[in-house]
């Protein structure tokens, strides 16, 4: 058992540090921002919320952080009450949040300054995959940070790898989302196409699932998609952030991305149908709207 921090409790940090308390069997102490919701998750479940960031990290050995984008990342860790103030020498960091391998490395060049840790350790798979403690986590850091925080990261994984040094995770995540974006696009194409072709689609999905054009996203999303539902998983707010990452990136090490490109703005047309809670394969109603 350990002592653990979980700042951040989201759609995706609320089932992750219950996982970390209930499967890992760790002592849990809280942050968010909201504090009634950091209130909620200790009534549900046990352990203790803290009032700072830095109240939550005072005496852990694992500091965990899931929040929103990069500026956000900075307030909890080495803005005002941040983590980073409280932590001991020799504790590891661990942020799941998906943000840029420039704060990334930022953050590991000042805990290696204070003595202690820093993992970017960004997830995929999504709501479902958090409540089922089934996540990929993609890790960046060094080798003996790793090796300590792997075990305590399974309570919410069935998949954590070593990517390489600190921002490597932040990068394999970026590979992720592009992979992804150009993926849901050709499903929705197929599937408009199909359904104008007068196919029965369901019949369709049976066959070429088992063959080449086989894939989680339409094994799992192709029957909400025909229905036109929409309430499954990644939000297109979400992906228009980690896309905007990804290009950023791209700019600075010289990858081309066109699909990539392209496709964020089509989320973005998604955005402005009324889309932004949708999950990622309402791009699929972008190509049918009236």
């Amino acid at each position: 058992m350990a002592k653990v921090a979980f700042i951040g409790l989201g759609v995706m940090g609320y089932p992750m540090a219950a996982h970390l308390l209930h499967k890992g069997g760790h002592e849990v102490t809280v942050y968010n921002r909201t504090a009634a919701r950091a209130e909620k998750w200790v009534a549900e479940h046990g352990g203790s919320f803290a009032a700072t960031p830095a109240k939550a990290a005072e005496g852990k050995e694992f500091v965990f952080t899931c929040v929103g984008n990069d500026d956000d990342l900075r307030s909890v860790t080495i803005g005002p009450d941040g983590a980073f103030g409280a932590m001991e020498k020799g504790a590891v960091f661990i942020d799941n949040t998906t943000a840029s391998a420039e704060v990334a490395r930022e953050l590991a060049q000042k805990a290696e300054a204070a003595g202690f840790d820093s993992l970017d350790a960004p997830v995929s798979g999504g709501q479902a995959g958090a409540e089922n403690g089934v996540l990929t986590v993609m890790v960046g850091g060094k080798q003996s940070a790793f090796n300590r925080a792997q075990p305590v990261i399974s309570a919410y994984a069935r998949m954590v790898g070593l990517m390489g040094p600190a921002g490597s995770g932040q990068l394999t995540k970026m590979v992720n989302q592009i992979c992804i974006a150009g993926l849901v696009q050709g499903l929705a194409e197929g599937l408009h196409f199909g359904s104008k072709a007068g196919l029965d689609m369901l019949k369709v999905v049976e066959v070429i699932s088992k063959g080449a054009a086989g894939s989680w996203q339409m094994e799992n999303r192709h029957k909400t998609m025909l229905d036109g539902k929409y309430e499954f998983g990644f939000a297109v707010d979400w992906m228009r952030k980690d896309l905007d990452i990804c290009l950023t990136e791209a700019d600075r090490n010289g990858a081309v991305l066109p699909v990539t490109a392209l496709v964020d703005q089509f989320y973005k047309e998604v955005q402005a149908m009324g889309g932004r809670r949708w999950d990622t394969s309402s791009l699929l109603a972008r190509l049918e709207r009236k």
